[in-house]
């Protein structure tokens, strides 16, 4: 007898309906698993196997063959063992075929037959819903990430004798409610704050106006000057996650399997911090199977590379893609996958290699060869991609000891969300006008050059000084755009219209590497 159950694949991060076709058949006893099957989900004979044993039911001593079609589709993961028992099942006559035929399908299953958790739930839920299919069945365990998606009935199992008393009509299992209201307004752990940095106003401007505009930014200082307190402080300031930005960054640590326990979905700004060690694979993603990266994983949120410098080579100029484009392509033999990067990079490295060049209390031990060699590993169309160069200093002791308090990072906060909704009303007006694009920018460090022109508008003066330095600097067409995009950031944040002479200065001013190249 043939059964077909319904379950997923992912490609990517976009999935599709795979049917599980099980076929129990007079012959020698054999269990075959065929349609482009890995090799966890090959694991899956011996799983399954005593899963159901274990769970009460009769394990057929026939001929079983198990098909994952479309065939010509990778199936990846343990999650394939559950839609495969329930086929086994269904063929078997110990649960009614008609009844599975209802759900989507999707979990582990131990040897006792519980039914344990899977990554990826989140866009295999997706895929359902886009497939006009309108229940899923998964582990408890992911019950509410995969009702996050609207418009699906979840039903979660416990294990695999409760689902076959479920589909045979004698126990009942209530579809899972999710809260979410309470889930985005939990409490998580408490933001770091900006009340805890002595001094350093510079910087600290430096960074309002990156997370204002989304910009990218590298502090250079000596070490103790305080730039990976700062970078930690970054989230703090930044926006809420809307629920649309939520669920994508959800999707993409479900995939990677990084959702914590008792948290369905991703409430807070990621942020990333790689060690200096990392592979390029990791970073970007990547490997046999392409999986996210830090990049991906960050997005909409922060990724700090402390100690930028020290990363491989192949590493930074890797991350030159996702900081144009928003995404990262990776392309291999058998699959080309794109995932989404939209994130704000924020780096920080020491002026040379002993951490002390231009200190005023530290002598620096380098040689000017060294130092030159130091900075020359970030390259100059990785620095051009990068808005804001920012330079640290040492901070005194009057600064340290001083008893004024700091602004906290909800004062910073209300400013860079009244910077953003200027930017939500500009970009949306235009979108409203009929523009040609199909899509938007949701801040002004993702304007194009159309953008650049239309939205940054100059008095004459400004336009004088962004000239002089133009010239003085060697700077190039994407330098000169990038100041363009912070200058109009610092005027949103002063609710100016056009950009002012003073608000191209200070974008000037944070192009400190540009002006360290010509020394």
């Amino acid at each position: 007898m043939i059964t077909i159950v319904k379950s997923t694949a992912l490609h990517g991060l976009d999935g599709q309906i795979v049917e599980v076709e099980v076929d129990v058949s007079r012959g020698l006893p054999s269990f075959d698993l065929v349609g482009l099957p890995d090799t966890s989900v090959r694991e899956a004979k011996d799983r399954v196997r005593s899963a159901i044993k274990n769970s009460g039911f009769e394990f057929p001593v026939r001929r079983i063959t198990v098909n994952l079609a479309p065939a010509d589709i990778k199936k990846e993961g343990p999650m394939y063992d559950l839609p495969i028992a329930l086929g086994i099942l269904a063929a078997t006559g110990q649960i009614e075929p008609l009844r599975c035929s209802d759900y989507v399908y999707l979990g582990e299953l131990s040897l006792n037959g519980s039914l344990r958790g899977v990554s990826g739930v989140l866009p295999n839920t997706l895929a359902a819903r886009e497939a006009c299919l309108s229940e899923i069945i998964v582990p408890a365990e992911n019950a509410g990430e995969a009702a996050l998606v609207e418009g699906i009935k979840v039903i979660p199992a416990s294990s695999l004798a409760e689902l076959a008393g479920f589909l045979r009509g004698e126990k009942d299992i209530k579809p899972f409610k999710l809260d979410l209201d309470r889930l985005m307004d939990s409490a998580c752990d408490e933001e770091l704050d900006f009340t805890d940095v002595r001094g350093q106003q510079a910087a600290r401007r430096a960074l309002e106006v990156a997370a204002a505009g989304g910009h990218n930014i590298i502090m250079l200082g000596s070490p103790g000057s305080g730039k990976t307190m700062l970078a930690r402080r970054l989230p703090g300031i930044l926006p809420d996650l809307t629920f649309p930005e939520a669920i994508e960054a959800t999707k993409i640590h479900s995939l990677a399997g990084l959702l914590p326990p008792g948290r369905p979905m991703v409430t807070r700004r990621p942020f990333r911090s790689p060690h200096h060690t990392a592979s390029t694979a990791s970073i970007i993603g990547g490997g046999r199977v392409p999986k996210p990266g830090e990049v991906s994983l960050a997005h909409n949120g922060v990724l700090f590379l402390d100690e930028m410098p020290e990363f491989h080579k192949d590493a930074l100029e890797a991350l030159r893609q996702p900081l144009e484009d928003g995404v990262v392509t990776i392309s291999r033999v058998n699959a080309s996958i794109t995932y989404p990067a939209g994130l704000m990079l924020v780096a920080a490295c020491n002026p040379c290699p002993c951490g002390y060049y231009g200190d005023a209390a530290r002598e620096c031990k380098c040689t000017p060869y060294q130092v030159e060699r130091y900075i020359s590993r970030l390259s100059g169309p990785l620095l051009d991609r990068v808005d804001i160069h920012i330079e640290v200093p040492r901070l005194s002791f009057e600064e340290i000891a001083a008893g004024n308090k700091p602004e906290s990072s909800k004062t910073i906060k209300r400013r860079v969300e009244a910077a953003r909704a200027i930017q939500r009303a500009r970009f949306g007006a235009a979108a409203q006008e009929g523009d040609t694009k199909n899509k938007f920018p949701a801040n002004n460090a993702r304007m194009g050059p159309g953008e650049v022109r239309r939205y940054c508008k100059m008095t004459k003066s400004a336009r004088s000084l962004l000239k002089e330095a133009f010239k003085q600097l060697s700077l190039s067409a994407r330098s000169h755009d990038r100041i363009l995009k912070v200058a109009r950031t610092a005027a949103d944040l002063e609710g100016s219209e056009l950009i002012e002479e003073s608000h191209v200065a200070e974008a000037i001013q944070y192009r400190s590497l540009d002006r360290r190249r010509l020394i």
